[in-house]
């Protein structure tokens, strides 16, 4: 029997025949308290047919040390026509990128294969400064297949908190859905905490918080599942102005959602979008108790600018902000008016950016675009911009600036698509950081439905929206066992890369934003010129980490 391992990076995405693999040269990892450090133990086995292997952690933090097993998934569309040559590949087939635990019997040992192991070294603050081994014995059988050796050193520096807004958008209606269970039933809301506290533990710190369905990714004429918060009654028109009624509305669910999403972690809300997507024509679908019959009042039918739904939102806002008030969350909740207006769309942008204007002045408002038209008009105050139409943007700054990617960004910038390179994803940080963005956006939590939300998808059979967006595209962490999701290579390089900005943000406030530049910029690293291997990020955090040692020991 032949088995061979390699150590390998958590950039490194290591396919079953060996390829991409590339072996860490230096066996240590260095980080700040509170930041995860992560590595791949990357094996093969040549024995017949397919067995499993033991795990053993020998570590004077060992109860730090945390194994997951890297599972391939298919990718049928890995890229799209329109790419450049940096992919890993562009051939639909088996990538690797789920990360689960280990099962009781034991990691996958298959005959002929490369596969992975991810392990993980959570620091915190309750680990003292050093350097401690870590060693990890695989054994098969009874007998021992390999001691993997790594060090890992900690500096006394604790890793700042993430200062910029950080959201994947949350769909829980995928969740109610895969797991079917009814919208707000206690097994609905156990489900919700657990993927919230997995998004807020990799740094994600803002949540989208469907006051209603959110008008996202649907078809025209057609909906989602409902998952309202907020309950709305239409009662009596009001005697003031007849032709408009009056509406009733409860916060319950709201506050049962805020709480929860607090208490894991999350720091800043993002309400979903008051008008349709791709422009504001219409407005999102509203449910409520009319005539005692719970039904939808609003939706593809109705003008987005007609009055009735200007009243009402009115109404709405305004009970609204006493609710944000109350529960003392105004200044870190942010508004969207609709998501991705194309430049075609403009006046009907304007149109809902004016019916709201009044009721949000004051107001946080955000909305992923990327023609500067919108905000040169002032209908937007803080444009998320995509990360390959941010020129503009930059040399005209608006005061807040955030940015996002998503399926169309698939050339040359950064992306987290499972057939790029990891260090294509990790550079993110770096990029946050160099250019002071305020924010950072992506669509898919866990977007588990086809383009548009004809149909819904198995996850763990399809990771492209049934052909439509490269395979990572729409979702970070699979709907596991129990409601608890599994993550994927791809969550802990963004973890990463938002690490990477807070160490480089601990550097600032040592040494000033100058000297920290100063490493950045010793290579070329804009959002389509960067480097296109793992060293730079590698040395990159070993100097900031040496900074910061030797800066606080002076």
């Amino acid at each position: 029997m032949d088995f061979k391992y390699h150590i390998v990076s958590s950039m490194c995405k290591v396919f079953p025949d060996g390829a991409n693999q590339k072996e860490l040269k230096e066996k240590n990892l260095t980080g700040l308290k509170g930041e995860t450090l992560s590595f791949q133990i990357a094996y093969y086995w040549s024995g017949e047919g397919k067995n499993y292997g033991s795990l053993k952690v020998s570590s004077p933090i060992k109860d730090h040390v945390h194994v997951r097993m890297v599972n391939l998934v298919p990718c049928e569309y890995p890229c799209h026509p329109k790419r450049d040559d940096g992919y890993l590949s562009t051939v639909p087939g088996m990538y690797p990128d789920r990360l689960s635990q280990i099962p009781q019997q034991g990691f996958l040992l298959i005959a002929g294969q490369w596969r992975c192991l991810w392990i993980d070294i959570e620091t915190d603050m309750t680990i003292e400064a050093g350097i401690y081994p870590v060693i990890l014995r695989l054994e098969s059988n009874g007998m021992i297949l390999c001691d993997a050796k790594m060090t890992c050193t900690v500096i006394d520096v604790p890793l700042p908190k993430l200062p910029i807004a950080y959201t994947e958008w949350f769909h829980s209606d995928c969740l109610a859905e895969y797991y079917q269970t009814e919208v707000f039933s206690d097994y609905y809301w156990e489900i919700v905490e657990s993927f919230v506290r997995a998004a807020a533990k990799h740094k994600c710190n803002m949540l989208l918080t469907p006051i209603f369905t959110p008008p996202l990714d649907t078809a025209i004429g057609k909906e989602r599942l409902t998952v309202q918060l907020v309950d709305v009654t239409v009662s009596s028109p009001d005697p003031g102005s007849p032709q408009n009624p009056h509406y009733e509305f409860g916060f319950s669910n709201f506050h049962k959602w805020v709480n929860m999403a607090l208490e894991c972690g999350i720091e800043y809300f993002e309400l979903s979008h008051l008008f349709s997507q791709w422009g504001a024509k219409a407005a999102p679908k509203v449910m409520a108790l009319k005539d005692g019959v719970y039904q939808q009042i609003f939706g593809w039918e109705t003008d987005a600018s007609g009055s009735t739904y200007r009243e009402f939102l009115h109404q709405f806002l305004t009970a609204l902000k006493g609710e944000l008030d109350k529960m003392g969350i105004a200044s870190r909740t942010y508004f969207h008016i609709s998501d991705e207006p194309p430049m075609d769309e403009l006046p009907s942008y304007r149109r809902a950016w004016e019916s709201i204007a009044e009721d949000l002045k004051g107001y946080k408002i955000i909305d992923a675009l990327s023609d500067y038209d919108f905000y040169q008009e002032g209908l937007v105050q803080r444009p998320v911009c995509a990360v390959d139409a941010l020129k503009p943007f930059l040399e005209n700054r608006p005061e807040h600036l955030w940015c996002y990617y998503c399926t169309a960004q698939c050339v040359d910038v950064p992306n987290h698509f499972i057939a790029l390179p990891g260090c294509r994803t990790r550079i993110l940080g770096v990029l946050l950081y160099k250019y002071r963005l305020d924010g950072f956006l992506h669509w898919g939590y866990n977007f588990y439905h086809s383009e548009l939300s004809h149909y819904r998808i198995d996850p763990y059979q399809c990771t492209d929206a049934a052909g439509a967006f490269p395979s990572g595209d729409p979702f970070l962490v699979y709907p596991g066992k129990d409601g608890k999701p599994e993550g994927s290579i791809r969550q802990m390089l963004l973890d990463e890369a938002m690490s990477d900005y807070c160490a480089l943000t601990a550097l600032e406030n040592l040494a000033g934003r100058d000297a920290v530049l100063k490493l950045v910029n010793e290579e070329t690293v804009t959002f389509d010129k960067y480097p296109q291997e793992e060293t730079y990020l590698f040395r990159l955090r070993q100097k900031v980490n040496h900074a910061l040692q030797n800066g606080l020991a002076r």
